[in-house]
């Protein structure tokens, strides 16, 4: 990894796991994280979304974690364009991708979460998922894989070199904490303004 892929992702947690061959960087909400060397991501979703993007020639990749489409109409995010909305996600990540030797027409693209984890009539999550899908349909990309809805959240592991995802969907009642985390920060922001790789394990 360079120097200033480094500098870009210091605030990205990092850890080894004897059970897997690299690196693994794990991921927040509002959070993206790009290699040209192979490394695995690693988030828990919820109501979010994650896009893992790669180009294989190339041999960049990378996953980001998005919690809301984009600001609200004539809305100001006072964090600045932050990576907490879909919009600003993807183009970070992709540009990422791109600046790194990527090219847009070979990008692979694999889309997981957007759960209804959250009791209630608004689905957080199925809007997420429209959202992502039209995202890629005005940009002329598509995704070779999608794990989107259901009921559950998700662990993903994604592997950057291969695109090979590991999923994990787990039992809601015994993982109240990953709500009770997306409802934390999503009052956080209101206050601050393809082939078949997937593995269930």
């Amino acid at each position: 990894m360079s120097r200033a892929e480094i500098d870009q992702f210091a605030h990205i947690r990092r850890m080894r796991d004897s059970r897997f061959p690299h690196e693994i960087a794990s991921i927040l909400p509002g959070e993206f994280f790009v290699s040209g060397d192979p490394m695995i991501v690693y988030t828990v979703l919820g109501s979010c979304i994650s896009a893992c993007v790669r180009d294989p020639i190339a041999g960049v990749g990378g996953m980001n974690h998005f919690m809301l489409p984009k600001p609200k109409e004539g809305g100001c995010d006072s964090w600045g364009e932050s990576t907490r909305y879909g919009s600003y996600a993807m183009e970070s990540l992709i540009n990422g991708i791109l600046k790194r030797g990527g090219i847009k027409n070979r990008l692979e693209i694999k889309l997981f979460g957007a759960g209804k984890i959250y009791d209630g009539n608004i689905d957080v999550g199925a809007r997420n998922a429209e959202w992502v899908l039209e995202y890629l349909r005005a940009e002329g990309l598509s995704a070779c894989k999608t794990d989107l809805g259901d009921m559950y959240p998700r662990k993903v592991y994604y592997f950057t070199e291969s695109g090979r995802v590991l999923l994990k969907k787990l039992e809601r009642l015994k993982n109240r904490t990953i709500e009770m985390r997306e409802q934390e920060y999503a009052a956080k922001i209101q206050t601050h303004g393809a082939e078949e790789e997937v593995t269930l394990f």
